[in-house]
């Protein structure tokens, strides 16, 4: 799994789906553009970020819903 969490080329693969594309083969048909690696996005850190969106939700902002 470390190869996956780490790569060493992110932008030659596709990370859209299981399938791992060439970046110039999107054979699966996800797009027409790659889906980058997380570590593309959020830094070589991506995996030990925290994820806070459950807490920082506003209560009184959520809409409320008839039940």
């Amino acid at each position: 799994m470390a190869r996956i969490e780490n790569p060493l080329h992110p932008e030659r693969v596709c990370w859209g789906c299981s399938e791992y594309c060439r970046a110039d083969d999107l054979a699966c048909g996800n797009g027409s553009i790659r889906t980058p690696h997380p570590r593309e996005l959020f830094g070589d850190d991506w995996a030990d970020q925290k994820d806070d969106t459950a807490s920082s939700v506003n209560p009184e902002r959520v809409p409320k819903t008839d039940s």
